[in-house]
């Protein structure tokens, strides 16, 4: 019997630990030695606990085709790194301008904006270095495929594009279709990402792979919901973080435009189109299904 619970827990002490020993000077350092208060602001930004829910989806959706979670780690990595990376730029004050992530300052309060930037530049570059080390596959060709998919889902076509487009709509507003757009880039895009990339570790073929992207893609949808759901509903010290904020900043969101009541109905829909993407894979695809859900009953 699938365990969610134990599953989530194994896999954010996992990523945890491995996090500390990857984020070091030792480890960081290239021609010239990694400076000690850059790695600081890296660990900062990235060893304050967090759910880890986007290696656990690579975990998960390499469990279908037999990968152990050990060899999905460093993917799952290579993305958490990603997701850092993109919180610290986030936070700063010329994009969202946040004092507080998951209770404690966020990387430019405690360090200065200079050092956040540069924190989350190394973080993003030292993803691509995690994906293309042999101890991630043997098969060269299964570590490209792994960049490739993962330069799509935070790159300009996907997270990075995404927040362009949510300041632009902060700019100049957004339409219901601009809005889907935006979110399926700024968050699903590296939701997706996950899920691909733990079925490429383990070998999916085209229709495997299709479905599951299916179902990742109405993940993330869920996800970007139920996290601005959350926005009006939920308090500062639930969350770790100031909420509020997307009314304040005139933000361009389906809550916005439905209301809380419509919006959760409509999150509901969603969840069954993900859980259903996955009608083909059976119990193996019970983590999926169980993060699925998770996503929209989460309450930070």
């Amino acid at each position: 019997m699938y365990d969610f619970t134990a599953d989530i827990a194994d896999c954010a002490l996992a990523v945890e630990t491995a996090l500390e020993k990857f984020l070091t000077a030792e480890r960081l350092s290239g021609p010239g030695p990694a400076a000690e208060r850059l790695v600081a602001a890296m660990r900062h930004g990235s060893l304050n606990g967090g759910k880890r829910l986007r290696p656990l989806l690579v975990r998960q959706a390499g469990a279908i085709f037999g990968v152990p979670a050990s060899q999905s780690l460093i993917a799952g990595l290579a993305i958490e790194a990603v997701h850092c990376y993109s919180l610290i730029h986030d936070d700063l004050p010329a994009m969202d301008d946040d004092d507080l992530r998951r209770g404690q300052p966020t990387v430019h309060k405690a360090y200065d904006d200079a050092t956040a930037i540069l924190a989350g530049d190394a973080l993003l570059t030292h993803a691509f270095g995690l994906l293309a080390n042999p101890e991630c596959h043997p098969d060269p060709a299964i570590r490209i495929a792994l960049v490739a998919e993962l330069v799509a889902g935070s790159g300009a076509g996907g997270m990075a594009g995404g927040q362009m487009r949510d300041i632009e709509g902060e700019r100049g507003g957004f339409s219901g279709d601009d809005i889907a757009i935006m979110q399926a880039m700024k968050t699903g895009a590296l939701i997706r990402a996950s899920v691909r990339i733990g079925a490429i570790l383990g070998g999916a073929d085209a229709r495997a792979l299709s479905a599951l992207t299916a179902y990742a893609e109405a993940a993330g949808r869920a996800f970007q919901l139920a996290d601005d759901l959350l926005d009006v509903t939920a308090t500062p010290e639930a969350m770790g973080k100031a909420t509020g904020k997307d009314a304040a900043a005139g933000k361009q969101t389906l809550v916005a435009r439905i209301g809380v009541d419509e919006a959760r109905q409509h999150l509901a829909a969603i969840i069954n189109d993900a859980v259903s993407a996955l009608r083909t894979f059976g119990p193996k695809a019970d983590g999926l299904r169980a993060t699925a859900r998770y996503f929209a009953s989460r309450q930070s």
